[in-house]
């Protein structure tokens, strides 16, 4: 017998996730300080800007807690509705196209720039003692790169959430997968891309943000006891399979960007946010008798990129007694 999940309920975004990022941080509170006074410049000094961006402006209320003049002050609010700009009135969507990630600019500049500086300092002083803020410099710039990725176009697959290498494989159950299901657990070093992108063309149906302690990503527990986002999605397409992507953060990584709401529809391996710094995600998929795993523990991925199950079948095919235990085994 095969059938076809139905539709769940589009969930409101939980009161608690007041924006993109809501851990907060240092880097955030810099650059919202910076745009106050951006925009008394704007409002001061360029009239006509503001007029102009005004007129392109869509949406009917304000969602961000301050005055939005342009593209620039929604970009902590985006998962929150009201004001928008479309991309071709977006004077500034270029900087999604940038190798670096766009979440991770403001850190890239202020922490970046605050190494070089003192780079430059003590090479001036006496050069040996500038080797150390040099490769912590160049490390920042190397941690918020972002390559582009070619994504499997194949019909059933299962892309890799993250980059990483795969701490675990193992059977769990879930209420809103509501059938068996595998987790797949990826443990992201600081030298991983922590781009998070979607396993498969889905719709978020709900976010769950829960605080939490900051444990070493290595460690089991850190799963349950760190802060962390989990993301809700289900399919577009038949069999319209529902799925969960966790971003769980580390002992460095402490703050956890999302920037989708419930409703939002992605492809396959577009990002829908990052982790920033040594951290931790987790992919929960229903466990059917079409579905192959590919991957084991220990095997590195790349996050939109990297296989690591396929479903042989485009319909739900109920997991008999026999078949679970089969897939366990070789799990």
């Amino acid at each position: 017998m095969t059938t076809e999940a139905e539709s769940a309920p589009i969930e409101s975004l939980p009161p608690e996730i007041k924006s993109i990022q809501p851990g907060g941080g240092v880097c955030m509170r810099i650059e919202l300080a910076w745009g106050g006074w951006r925009r008394w410049y704007l409002k001061t000094f360029r009239k006509r800007y503001i007029a102009d961006m005004l007129a392109k402006r869509e949406g009917s209320t304000n969602a961000c807690p301050h005055e939005v003049l342009d593209p620039r002050d929604v970009k902590f609010y985006r998962n929150q509705g009201g004001y928008y700009w479309s991309e071709a009135n977006d004077p500034f969507c270029w900087r999604d196209r940038l190798p670096f990630v766009r979440a991770g600019l403001a850190e890239l500049f202020i922490l970046g720039a605050t190494f070089f500086a003192l780079t430059a300092i003590l090479a001036v002083v006496f050069w040996p003692l500038a080797i150390a803020p040099a490769l912590v410099g160049l490390s920042i710039v190397w941690f918020f790169r972002n390559p582009k990725r070619i994504i499997p176009d194949e019909t059933g697959v299962v892309v890799s959430p993250a980059d990483g290498h795969i701490a675990c494989v193992e059977d769990v159950s879930d209420e809103f997968i509501g059938k068996p299901a595998v987790l797949i657990g990826i443990f992201l070093s600081v030298f991983d891309v922590h781009i998070n992108r979607v396993s498969m063309d889905a719709t978020v149906i709900g976010l769950r943000h829960r605080r939490g302690k900051f444990l070493n990503a290595l460690r089991p527990e850190s799963a349950q006891e760190n802060e962390r986002m989990e993301v809700r999605f289900q399919q577009n397409s038949a069999p319209r399979r529902r799925f969960i992507i966790r971003q769980i953060a580390g002992a460095i990584a402490r703050r956890i960007v999302c920037h989708v709401a419930p409703g939002d529809s992605l492809e396959i391996g577009e990002q829908f946010g990052m982790i920033k710094l040594g951290s931790r995600t987790e992919l929960i998929i229903p466990k059917e008798a079409g579905l192959e795993l590919l991957v084991s523990k220990g095997q590195k991925v790349n996050a939109g990129a990297t296989v690591l199950a396929r479903y042989t079948s485009t319909t739900e095919t109920p997991v008999s007694p026999a078949s679970e235990t089969a897939s366990g085994e070789a799990t």
